[in-house]
């Protein structure tokens, strides 16, 4: 069987170092490279590969986007991460999303050879060191939770202060009184030691950006 791989890397070096060592394998066939992560989704849909050898650090959409937007896809390609990153962060958002294998860029071409192939057949592949450092970070409680403090009809008001809603706007949405929601916004500031709005507009989107980027651990570049 011949495994049909795509390459996704946004530096052209190294998709042609890669395209030259698996143009070597008598099994292996690269279809299609990407340097960026829509493209990569495109490719990998005209191309259905076996496997995607993907880069996490890549314009437009980084790696764990295309993994997000691959478990909707129509075709699923086993994913080979072969990245620079080497922090816990991105191992376990990684193998969460459904990276079949997880590789530095240090790694020997034998050992990315070897991923491809195992990724084919559905076979795991992570060198002892990542396995000891994702059963650690997997076995890490997940960060405190920084809207704890607020009521639920607080987060609420929070969310519509992110999105611009006057105190005006949030009652008629949540249909409350305006002193009601002043009452509100004063207990949020007061909770989140915040000094007015802006600050508290500021801090929600954070905290969305936060949990886009990170993922806590649960059951199952």
């Amino acid at each position: 069987m011949t495994i049909r791989v795509v390459i996704a890397d946004d530096h052209r070096v190294v998709r042609d170092g890669l395209h030259y060592l698996l143009s070597q394998e008598s099994d292996v066939e690269v279809v299609g490279e990407a340097e960026d992560g829509t493209q990569t989704l495109r490719v990998a849909a005209a191309t259905n590969p076996d496997v995607l050898l993907l880069d996490l650090y890549m314009p437009k959409l980084d790696g764990h986007g295309v993994l997000a937007a691959l478990r909707d896809a129509a075709h699923q390609p086993a994913v080979v991460v072969l990245t620079s990153a080497t922090d816990d962060e991105h191992l376990v958002r990684a193998v969460q999303a459904g990276a079949t294998s997880y590789l530095v860029k240090t790694a020997a071409a034998e050992d990315v050879v070897a991923a491809v192939r195992g990724a084919a057949t559905g076979e795991a592949n992570l060198s002892p060191d990542l396995v000891t450092r994702l059963t650690r970070a997997l076995r890490r409680p997940p960060p405190p939770n920084p809207l704890q403090p607020l009521s639920a009809r607080e987060r609420e008001v929070l969310d519509l202060i992110a999105s611009g809603h006057s105190n005006r706007q949030i009652a008629r949405e949540l249909i409350i009184s305006e002193q009601t929601v002043k009452t509100h916004v004063s207990s949020i500031l007061a909770k989140l030691d915040l000094q007015d709005r802006v600050q508290a507009a500021i801090f929600a989107l954070r905290h969305r950006a936060d949990e886009v980027q990170y993922r806590p651990p649960h059951s199952s570049k």
